[in-house]
């Protein structure tokens, strides 16, 4: 049976394949109601400006309410978007994750007080009452963080000017995402039986994995065409959004944008620095695969839409959805009973809108911890091997989540970004490890070899690549330069070829991917995802050499949530990524793959 030329619609899809929202709320008219409430609450935290410093009790009382509305707020915002990104073509659920968002900057501006208040209280006062105070003591790490960034705290009123910018500083972000899973048209192509069909981005990545060469470039060529049509626009609304950011930064007394970025959660520049600087004195296994890919595809030239195809096929294998949840519960099974218990409801619960529908959010995510209420995740399922490790990626993800939501006091249920890609990672490594152990044949052990070799050049090469174009454009921008669609272009044409070598041929299509990468209005995201890898290999490793006291570790590095530096809490799970030890670990793990596949390949 041919693929069907248009995406479906949501209502022909099985419930058991989307999210049930109903856990969140009942209705939109429930929706409607608690909306109400908070909007009726946050101006109450008003009664508490210019009282924090006459009694302590006057700043438990205010922690007790800020969380309380916080907690409504983070559930209110969960079912807009999850509503909004099942279907971003209806305008009520557009208007409400518009509504909440600007309520949640409300909220921003009324507690904005907060901070500077207690900065003026003396930081001894602080830690000795969270010492003799019950009700204090579990704050004590909160107040340390919040006195670290001391020489970066504004006065109230200027707090609450820097709080109203925030809907400003989303219009970049938010029109970006509208444009492109809305409005953007992608040409029809003729598939591999000649069938016409509809390009979208679910589509493109499949087309990419895709064995006849004239199908990929003639998807690939489809695809970037509307983005190549708007790239000023896009590049207008990368240039708004880096302002904002370097805006806030300037506001805020940081040295540039990527500072203030990482300062949030303790991060030194030199961990950023010294990934990039690391990973661009050890280019040699990238090139060595890039020209191995070439050798064994006898193209003359390797083109960017060639990077996805496998060289060492597996006969053009689908893996269906109910498929994946089976190997993905087998390959995670060395993490005990506890936490396969909890993997089971995500799958049989409904948490996982599966399937690509007309007017779907793009991608994959994790909606993260919301007290009171499971995480969600959101797929645009393929059938591809792919697909069966962004599952395992997104259930990490939700894992962490849940975990830390159910182990820590709100105040720190929740988690780094800087930690976040570590659970995720790792879910991809056991799930790879658990295939190779599965595999019978040189072929199954080569066609592995090459997807790990696959998720070591996304995950952690290009990511790194993404954080140094991301630090270059910032740099430029903050010497007072006006970036143009050319500069853009040409900044990462340049790097691409530095990281895949000179045997990759640039195709003017590739020197586009700027614009359609969202991470790129993130600030400073994707930095992340390559030093989240580098220590997810680490810790797996360990799980594997320590057994139960590895398992014990881990799970207790998931538990933790926001309670200790994320660094900190590495270094208690194993793991130190102020060396770079994990980078240079993970690129002689690239280069031990690659003399496998060339010992089975000769």
């Amino acid at each position: 049976m041919s693929e069907p030329t248009s995406l479906p619609l949501r209502e022909k899809i099985e419930a058991k394949f989307k999210w049930n929202l109903c856990d969140i709320f009942q209705s939109d008219e429930k929706w409607e109601e608690t909306f109400r409430l908070a909007e009726e609450q946050i101006p109450v935290l008003k009664k508490f400006e210019g009282t924090l410093a006459v009694a302590v009790e006057n700043i438990i009382s205010y922690l007790k309410m800020e969380e309380e509305i916080e907690i409504i707020l983070k559930r209110l915002h969960l079912y807009a978007m999850l509503s909004k990104d099942s279907d971003m073509n209806v305008p009520k659920y557009q208007s409400m994750d518009s509504r909440i968002k600007t309520l949640i900057t409300n909220f921003a501006s009324y507690a904005s007080f907060f901070k500077p208040e207690v900065l003026k209280l003396e930081k001894e006062k602080i830690e000795k009452w969270c010492e003799e105070i019950e009700e204090l003591k579990i704050y004590a790490h909160f107040f340390d963080d919040l006195f670290r960034e001391k020489p970066h705290s504004l006065t109230s009123g200027e707090e609450k000017i820097l709080a109203l910018t925030t809907e400003l500083k989303n219009v970049p972000y938010n029109t970006f995402s509208l444009f492109t899973n809305t409005d953007l048209q992608f040409p029809k192509v003729n598939d591999e039986s000649g069938n016409e069909i509809e390009i979208s981005h679910g589509r493109f990545y499949s087309a990419m994995y895709s064995g006849n060469r004239d199908f990929r470039e003639e998807a690939y060529r489809a695809y970037y065409k509307p983005y190549m049509q708007y790239a000023n626009t896009f590049s207008s609304l990368l240039m708004g959004n880096i302002k904002g950011n370097v805006f806030s930064s300037k506001v805020k007394k940081f040295n540039s944008s990527k500072e203030a970025s990482l300062s949030r959660n303790n991060i030194s520049i030199k961990v950023y620095e010294n990934l990039v600087k690391a990973v661009n004195a050890n280019l040699g296994p990238m090139h060595r695969w890039t020209a191995l890919k070439k050798k064994i595809l006898t193209v003359g030239e390797l083109h960017p839409f060639d990077t996805y195809v496998n060289i060492f096929p597996n006969e053009g294998k689908k893996y269906s959805y109910e498929e994946s949840v089976v190997l993905i519960k087998e390959a995670l099974q060395p993490l005990g009973t506890s936490y396969f218990e909890i993997l089971e409801k995500a799958f049989s619960q409904r948490w996982i809108d599966v399937y690509e529908t007309r007017f779907k959010r793009s991608g994959a995510y994790s909606s993260g911890t919301t007290v009171g209420v499971h995480p969600y995740v959101l797929l645009n399922w393929n059938h591809q091997l792919n697909d069966v490790f962004t599952l395992a990626h997104e259930m990490g993800h939700n894992m962490h989540s849940y975990y830390t939501g159910t182990s820590q006091p709100y105040v720190y249920a929740n988690y780094s970004i800087f930690l976040a890609e570590v659970a995720s990672t790792f879910n991809e490594s056991l799930l790879l490890d658990y295939l190779l152990e599965q595999s019978q044949s040189k072929e199954e052990k080569l066609f592995l070899y090459e997807k790990y070799l696959n998720n070591i050049t996304t995950t952690f090469y290009r990511q790194t690549m993404f954080a140094e174009y991301e630090s270059e454009i910032y740099q430029l921008v903050e010497e007072g330069h006006s970036l143009t669609t050319l500069d853009f272009r040409d900044l990462y044409k340049d790097l691409y070829q530095k990281y895949w070598g000179s045997e990759m041929l640039v195709d003017p299509e590739e020197e586009y991917t700027w614009v359609r990468i969202p991470h790129f209005y993130y600030n400073f995201y994707v930095y992340q995802y390559a030093t989240g890898f580098a220590a997810s290999e680490l810790l797996v490793q360990k799980i594997k050499s320590e057994g139960v006291s590895g398992v014990k570790k881990y799970l207790q590095f998931l538990c933790s949530g926001s309670s200790k530096y994320p660094l900190d809490i590495l270094r208690d799970a194993g793991v130190d990524m102020s060396t770079s030890e994990p980078i240079i670990a993970t690129i002689n793990k690239m280069t031990l793959i690659l003399n496998e596949i060339e010992k089975l390949y000769n």
